[in-house]
């Protein structure tokens, strides 16, 4: 979707996952980390980048992009700009609802509650999941939000869930080690097994958030201003 909408300008792949970046090494594949990306930029004559993270909100991941793109920006002395985050005020709150609910499971009843999975961290912008959880309950009340670390971890959840049925899905960009592990997985502390001990019928969804086309086309618009900004 990012080379089709910038079509005339070339696009590359980075990432923030030292795991991901073995694993893709292991396979023989092309695995840089931002830091090193911006590098080969740099050697093959770019002065000008934008970066678009695929983070949620503006955490500590986040950050560290930013760290890095501004210390390789400053050494090099390249332009760099970088998007927002899918969520950075609250005022996108029901922009982002809205497409996370276009993409609800076909097969869920509209009466059967949906959990969504978040990292979470001790991070002051994590209070912005707290308004996209109002939005999602605004717009269908049956779907909730969860993140990995407090306050809004899965115990404060599990008392409101009402189906036999509850379907589980994670509001991360990509499938990795919290999906499969933390999420979907057959441990006791998975958010799958907790749900089932307390007597609901647990369908994980194992599908990261960069799929949806709405959520998508939300990254890519902040890109586009990243893009515009570099043009003036």
């Amino acid at each position: 979707m990012c080379r089709q909408k910038f079509q005339h300008f070339p696009v590359l792949s980075s990432f923030t996952s030292l795991l991901l970046r073995e694993r893709m090494a292991n396979m023989r594949r092309k695995s840089d980390s931002v830091r090193k990306a911006l590098e080969r930029l740099w050697h093959e004559k770019y002065e000008c980048v934008a970066i678009q993270p695929l983070q949620a909100i503006p955490g500590h991941e986040y950050q560290q992009i930013c760290n890095a793109v501004g210390e390789v920006a400053s050494a090099r002395k390249m332009r760099c700009a970088i998007g927002r985050p899918l969520l950075s005020t609250p005022c996108e709150a029901p922009e982002v609802a809205r497409a996370l609910l276009a993409h609800l499971p076909a097969d869920r009843k509209s009466d059967e509650d949906v959990v969504l999975m978040g990292h979470g961290a001790r991070h002051e912008a994590c209070s912005l999941y707290n308004y996209l959880a109002i939005e999602l309950a605004r717009l269908d009340r049956r779907v909730y939000l969860g993140t990995m670390s407090p306050p809004n971890e899965l115990e404060t959840i599990i008392p409101s869930l009402v189906s036999e049925v509850v379907w589980l899905m994670p509001l991360l960009s990509v499938v990795g080690k919290h999906a499969i592990n933390d999420m979907a997985g057959s441990a006791a502390d998975s958010w799958r097994s907790r749900i089932e001990a307390a007597g609901r019928r647990c369908n994980p969804v194992l599908k990261g958030i960069s799929e949806y086309a709405s959520v998508a086309d939300l990254w890519l618009g902040n890109l586009g201003k990243a893009v515009d900004f570099l043009k003036d």
